[in-house]
């Protein structure tokens, strides 16, 4: 019998039910530190960061040194990927991301052409080597990459975009293309994850942020089919690989779990925790779902809805975090309360 690995969130992983539960937050390097906020400014750019590892390390680590979380996940962003294959990418300062929208099957055809993505991404993946290198032992370190649809989002329509308009219309027009893109980002992500977990990540999440948009119809063939790929894909390269898989819209968790290939599902703040996991089998990790609302207003409100998340999640394997990124407005004595509270459980 093997032994378990002794880092929280991994036994989890690994369908353990552990208490206290482990805890990290999504965006949990970001705005609403003060660290970061000065890092930053040195920095030169959002992307810079994400492209040097001084940086990048730096950023990672300062809520683990602040709060000691038990998971601290790799500081980039989800479009390094299309970046990475010759899409053209910038921020624009309070507004996010740009992208030159792709629109032709001309286009997918381009991307990568005469170029390695993960050239590109060499040092993001040295990060996560540093990363490793420098963190406490009991520290799980997490890889991710977006999901191809929630990618395709951006790409097709150049900016985040209501309800993911372009997007749809363009899986009702033109199938073909949207296919050939997703094939594209299912390739390209197999690859980047894999690398990261040679780098040293523990295990990987694949963000669905874009889920809430998804038709019904399209479901398995533009989300759930390439995620599953992506997955089956990097644990046949890595067996020993976990992933946590997050869809965001609360319709299509129950089809993730049935579909059998993700370590754990993450839940978002719009499904209600206990009737999501009563429908989960057993030994499926899940991980969420406090609404990151309820962490910037505090008090009561945060009380409560921690204390309805461990109740619903007590004796399964559950990560708690919140049901999408945190705030930049949230105050650091909620986040220090909301721990103190979970570990105090």
């Amino acid at each position: 019998m093997t032994e378990k690995p002794a880092r929280k969130l991994m036994r989890v992983l690994d369908g353990e039910a552990v208490w206290p539960q482990p805890i990290w937050l999504m965006r949990q390097a970001g705005r609403y530190l003060p660290e970061y906020k000065k890092t930053r400014a040195t920095a030169g750019g959002f992307l810079a960061m994400c492209y040097d590892p001084d940086f990048a390390v730096e950023v990672t680590l300062q809520p683990i040194r602040r709060f000691g979380f038990d998971a601290s996940i790799l500081f980039s962003d989800i479009l390094v990927v299309p970046h990475a294959l010759g899409q053209e990418v910038w921020f624009e300062e309070g507004e996010g991301p740009r992208l030159t929208p792709i629109s032709t099957l001309d286009d997918v055809r381009r991307l990568g052409e005469g170029r390695d993505p993960l050239e590109h991404l060499a040092p993001v993946i040295e990060t996560v080597r540093r990363l490793r290198a420098e963190l406490p032992a009991e520290t799980t370190l997490l890889g991710f990459c977006g999901a191809p649809w929630t990618l395709a989002s951006y790409m097709i329509a150049g900016r985040s975009s209501p309800e993911q308009a372009p997007l749809r219309l363009a899986a009702y027009r033109d199938p073909a293309f949207l296919a050939a893109l997703i094939e594209t980002l299912v390739e390209t992500s197999i690859r980047y994850l894999v690398a990261q977990i040679d780098a040293g990540a523990d295990a990987v999440q694949i963000f669905e942020s874009m889920g809430t948009s998804l038709p019904p119809s399209m479901v398995e063939s533009v989300s759930l089919g390439p995620l599953r790929r992506i997955v089956e894909g990097v644990k046949a390269a890595r067996p020993h690989a976990k992933a946590i898989v997050f869809v965001r819209g609360g319709g299509h968790l129950h089809r993730l779990a049935a579909a059998g290939f993700a370590d754990a599902v993450g839940i978002d703040w719009q499904t209600d925790i206990a009737e999501a996991v009563a429908r989960l089998p057993a030994g499926l990790a899940s991980q969420g779902n406090l609404d990151p609302q309820a962490l910037v207003a505090g008090g009561r409100a945060l009380e409560e809805g921690i204390d309805a998340i461990l109740a619903a999640t007590r004796g399964r394997p559950h990560v708690f975090n919140l049901g999408h990124g945190i705030e930049k407005d949230t105050p650091i004595p909620h986040v220090e309360a909301m721990i103190a509270r979970v570990r105090g459980s």
